[in-house]
């Protein structure tokens, strides 16, 4: 039996194999919360974007778009579990990409990749611990404030930026520190294996460094921009799919950007909270200026 000639034509089309897809998911911001009305990398905002990344059918790969100076060490570790369980499970290989920074915890994020590219002057690496914090016991005594405080034990109290800094309490943060540090260590190493080249006094030093010397030290895998690099892996007909995050009412009404820009901070400010949101803005304001953004 002859076919007609409409169907000639059209089941070749829908027969053909599909244009490689791509989604791509945007991993830009300070890692943790950053105040209660800034918003930043978490894995219960991320949660549901990184299945929707993963989740397309003939998914070709995922590609994580970073811009990140980093942010709480326990966020970033999270982050990266949960998008290297679906890479395992769906057995799709994922792409970093470093945009102006990734940094600390942001190139943790992009640990989670099989490979991670960058700009020639992106900044990479910083693969260390860091606490910061304020001490108020100078402007309390100035305004004639007494500070009382009551704990079962003093270490409950350790660190209290009220009272007098104790050599014991910096002891005990650093020993923290140094754990802290030993995971992210072991991570990098378990991620990058034989591909990193240089000396691990440098490579854990804490220092970041552009994408050029990124590349020599093996921190990275290549020089290169997102859409080049996916069209050169899967050709110049690959789809790319934006996955989305969830955006409150308050940021779809007021277009409030997900990276909690100034307009997070007014709002904040509007809301009553306006003493946390402007630490939170100023803290945040630290994590970018460290890196000279």
């Amino acid at each position: 039996m002859t076919k007609p000639a409409f169907l000639s034509r059209i089941l070749p089309a829908a027969l053909a194999a599909p244009k490689p897809l791509v989604t791509v998911l945007s991993l830009s911001g300070v890692v943790g919360q950053m105040g209660p009305m800034r918003k930043g990398l978490s894995l219960a905002s991320l949660a549901g974007p990184i299945e929707r990344a993963f989740k397309p059918r003939h998914l070709s790969a995922v590609a994580l778009a970073i811009n990140s100076p980093g942010g709480s060490a326990a966020q970033s570790a999270l982050i990266h579990k949960r998008i290297r369980a679906h890479a395992a499970e769906k057995g799709v290989p994922v792409f970093a990409f470093a945009e102006d920074v990734a940094a600390s915890g942001g190139y943790m994020l992009a640990c989670a990749a099989d490979e991670i590219f960058a700009d020639e002057s992106s900044l990479i690496g910083s693969i260390g611990v860091v606490s910061s914090g304020f001490g108020f016991k100078g402007l309390i005594e100035r305004l004639g404030v007494e500070r009382r405080i009551h704990a079962t034990d003093p270490r409950k109290a350790r660190l209290d930026p009220f009272l007098d800094e104790r050599p014991e309490d910096v002891e005990f943060l650093r020993g923290i520190q140094d754990d802290a540090h030993k995971a992210f260590r072991d991570l990098v190493a378990g991620r990058r294996g034989t591909r990193l080249k240089a000396s691990e006094e440098d490579l854990y030093s804490g220092d970041v460094w552009i994408g050029t010397r990124a590349l020599s030290m093996g921190l990275i895998d290549g020089l290169g921009d997102l859409r080049s690099v996916m069209r050169a892996r899967f050709g110049d007909k690959v789809r790319f799919q934006k996955i989305e995050g969830e955006r409150g009412w308050l940021r779809r009404r007021f277009g409030i950007g997900s990276d909690g820009g100034l307009s997070g901070g007014l709002a904040g400010a509007v809301g009553g909270d306006w003493a946390g949101t402007l630490i939170a803005a100023a803290e945040e304001r630290l994590y970018w200026s460290r890196f000279g953004l």
